[in-house]
């Protein structure tokens, strides 16, 4: 299905419906164990739809930071107590495979700094969550860490929406273009900081 005629259906499906807040939670939540769920994009056009006075944005925000929440703890339990047999299915591509190594090399070694950066990159969430259930990283620290690294994401990525739904009409192009632009060069950013984070790691001594 090509790329815009999907992003049409998903600009559709949002709406200024009450059971777009249950959306935005549901798809929140799956994206911690299943990457290719939109999250991000649902919580942005719902802050276009919040702009346009159909939802309340700071229920968007709540609907978000639930749902990514209860995913990544979803994702942390599955290290914990399912371990190899999951990791298979989650990551089963070079790259997931390479960005799931690196966090768990420093989630080992006590970097819950990762967490909340983990959440810009495509594909970290679910390295970094399911690698502290693999690394026994206690739960109530993970938690902790996890509130906030869910906090700064929901309303970022809700507020992007929002801006853009003000700054322009609601629901034309450029609000689009203003909030996806953002989001692409900060994903972008996030991938060059994790790209090199990686290469430094991999040249201390002992790393593999």
């Amino acid at each position: 299905m090509p790329v815009l005629t999907i992003f049409g259906w998903l600009t559709d499906l949002v709406s200024g419906e009450w059971w777009t807040y249950l959306l935005v939670f549901g798809v929140a939540l799956a994206d911690a164990v299943l990457p290719l769920v939109p999250s991000e994009t649902i919580v942005i056009l719902a802050g276009i739809a919040a702009a346009a006075g159909g939802l309340e944005i700071w229920l968007v925000i709540l609907a978000a930071w639930a749902g990514v929440v209860l995913g990544d703890n979803l994702s942390y339990l599955l290290g914990s107590k399912v371990g190899e047999p999951a990791y298979r299915r989650l990551f089963s591509g070079d790259n997931a495979r390479r960005h799931y190594d690196w966090a768990h090399r420093v989630l080992d070694g006590h970097g819950a700094w990762i967490v909340p950066t983990a959440r810009f990159v495509p594909g970290g969430r679910t390295a970094v969550t399911f690698s502290a259930g693999t690394v026994s990283m206690r739960w109530r620290r993970f938690f902790l860490a996890d509130l906030a690294a869910g906090l700064i994401w929901a309303t970022y990525s809700a507020l992007l929406g929002y801006v853009g739904g003000k700054a322009f009409e609601s629901g034309s192009w450029k609000s689009y273009a203003m909030a996806f632009g953002i989001a692409g060069v900060i994903a972008l950013g996030g991938i060059v900081y994790w790209r090199i984070a990686e290469r430094s790691e991999a040249r201390k001594p002992g790393s593999i």
